[in-house]
């Protein structure tokens, strides 16, 4: 059985989680299971200030035309 923890916050869920795929696949299988992960690509800190800078009545709009 699965000891359920307090997950008060990200990081302790992060942490939680990270030791039990350590204990159950071991150092190798943890990085195997883990590069399955796309991290994304791209640079959001740039991109987002080149998105046009619309209104919400014209999100929901180009939203609704989609």
């Amino acid at each position: 059985m699965i000891a359920m923890a307090s997950l008060s916050s990200m990081a302790e869920i992060r942490t939680i989680g990270l030791k039990a795929l350590l204990e159950a696949l071991g150092p190798i299988g943890m990085a195997r299971f883990m590069q399955q992960y796309d991290a994304g690509y791209g640079d959001y800190t740039k991109e987002k200030y080149e998105l046009p800078d619309m209104a919400m009545e014209e999100i929901v709009t180009h939203i609704q035309q989609s």
